[in-house]
């Protein structure tokens, strides 16, 4: 998987273009800005909006062809963040806590990913959000991106049970069209969800 993401993201062009994921630029211009944590974040494009919109920024990600051009990006853009190589399995959570978090299509076993979004609530503070689009099962009908493994995809009862203990604000199964680079490119079918730690 590693090195089939690293192939990936050692192209010149951006897999899913240098614009930030609409859904997670929309919700962020709500917050106020502060710290943010941001998994599987790839090239850098949520990072580097999210830093220049004021956050201070800590993303990770497997892939060290993704920090090459998640970097990059940030210079480009005159951005400062902090990207680290991990493995999901060696995030840690963080003990200051985070005022948010986003989860933008991190598709991953079951037991992976309700390990990793535990943490991740773990580091929020009080108050802190999670911002969350990802794959719905129905997108294995499509042709815009995403796994072709439908275990990998979402149902809204899923997302209901990986984030029973926040307040939910937003819980939704959208047909989107999808304009992110090549990776992500026509219609598409979503979960969006915002949620707040008590």
């Amino acid at each position: 998987m590693k090195e089939l993401w690293n192939q990936r993201y050692s192209l010149d062009e951006y897999k899913y273009g240098k614009e930030p994921n609409q859904f997670f630029k929309e919700e962020l211009t709500r917050l106020k800005p502060g710290r943010i944590l941001l998994p599987g974040e790839g090239e850098g494009r949520n990072a580097v909006y999210a830093a220049a919109s004021g956050w201070e920024v800590d993303a990770f990600d497997f892939s060290e062809a993704g920090k090459i051009k998640a970097l990059k990006l940030a210079e480009e853009s005159g951005a400062k963040i902090n990207y680290d190589v991990k493995e999901f399995s060696e995030f840690r959570q963080d003990k200051v806590g985070y005022d948010a978090a986003a989860i933008i299509f991190i598709h991953l076993e079951e037991d992976q990913r309700r390990s990793l979004f535990e943490k991740i609530i773990a580091s929020l503070k009080p108050g802190g959000k999670i911002i969350f689009e990802c794959f719905e099962k129905d997108q294995i009908k499509f042709q815009s991106g995403g796994p072709k493994d439908i275990a990998l995809l979402y149902t809204l009862e899923d997302v209901v049970n990986l984030f029973i203990d926040l307040e939910f604000e937003k819980l939704t199964k959208e047909k989107i069209f999808l304009n992110e680079g090549k990776g992500h490119l026509g219609e598409g079918i979503v979960i969006r969800f915002i949620g707040t730690k008590q």
